[in-house]
């Protein structure tokens, strides 16, 4: 595909303000029958306070490994992952993660839900003030009036706002979001996109996010990295994407920068580095 490099350099991020989330050295090496396999090698990326990050890679990339090391769930093979210059080593509050497939316990209300994350993080909060905390969060979302429901009983849509309600709840400071709208339909997406930039704008939560679609990415983030192939894969390239916030849809898309950048994604993963198998 043929892309104009008359503006794009320009929006390769050279961001050097100070460093709220830092990848130093990172990579990730799992022992196999067949010896060592290498999902990521040497991953450096710094993350500022209250930006929104997308990733986006070929299937096998390493993205869900990256993410799942931030969260505290897996470890580096080698280098190190630090929050305020504080070297990730176990899960903790301060990072909450948000999954395509809910992870909402199917027995309990969407109230019940929220409220189990609330309970376990303000251990210290009266039982008045941690209802407040999940019926703030659940109307935050537009769900008050389905707190009764079980998730059985709601849409794709609702219970990914449930999910949504269940993480900031816990105030964190990052949110990790591994491709959070997928199981959704086009419609659901979009309007989920909307609600998330409204919620991030006025939480401004720190949030990594994998997506497979370009489009989404461009409208939600501040930065979109993009993986190379696996094994062994690293950071390709770094786009940052130059619409203000708030950010309308219809505006962006009649933007000249808008398929420039879109394009270019595009050569990157499907020229440069492209791959038999379908985007996760």
């Amino acid at each position: 595909m043929q892309v104009s490099n008359s503006t794009l350099p320009a929006q390769i991020s050279t961001t050097n303000s100070a460093t709220f989330l830092e990848f130093d050295g990172v990579s990730k090496i799992y022992p196999t029958a067949k010896g060592s396999y290498t999902v990521l090698e040497d991953v450096n990326l710094n993350i500022q306070e209250g930006e929104f990050i997308c990733l986006i890679g070929h299937s096998g990339c390493g993205k869900s490994t990256l993410l799942s090391m931030v969260s505290g769930l897996n470890k580096p093979s080698s280098g190190q992952i630090r929050l305020k210059n504080q070297p990730i080593t176990k899960p903790g509050p301060d990072r909450m993660v948000i999954f395509q497939n809910y992870s909402l316990l199917p027995w309990k209300t969407a109230y019940e839900n929220v409220y189990l994350a609330v309970e376990q993080v303000y251990k210290h909060k009266s039982a008045q003030e941690k209802k407040d905390i999940t019926l703030e969060h659940l109307e935050l979302v537009g769900l008050t009036e389905a707190i009764h429901k079980k998730p059985a009983q709601l849409s794709g849509g609702m219970k990914q706002r449930v999910a949504i309600a269940r993480a900031l709840a816990t105030r964190p400071e990052v949110l990790i979001m591994d491709e959070p709208f997928g199981a959704l339909d086009p419609i659901t997406r979009e309007e989920m996109q909307e609600e998330l930039l409204k919620i991030w704008q006025d939480h401004r939560a720190t949030v990594l996010m994998i997506t497979h679609d370009i489009d989404e990415a461009l409208f939600l983030c501040d930065r979109l990295v993009m993986m190379t192939n696996g094994p062994a894969a690293n950071i390709g390239e770094v786009l940052d994407i130059p619409f203000a916030r708030p950010r309308d849809r219809q505006k962006m898309m009649e933007d000249p920068r808008y398929f420039e950048l879109r394009n270019y994604a595009l050569d990157f993963l499907f020229r440069r580095f492209a791959h038999d198998d379908a985007l996760e």
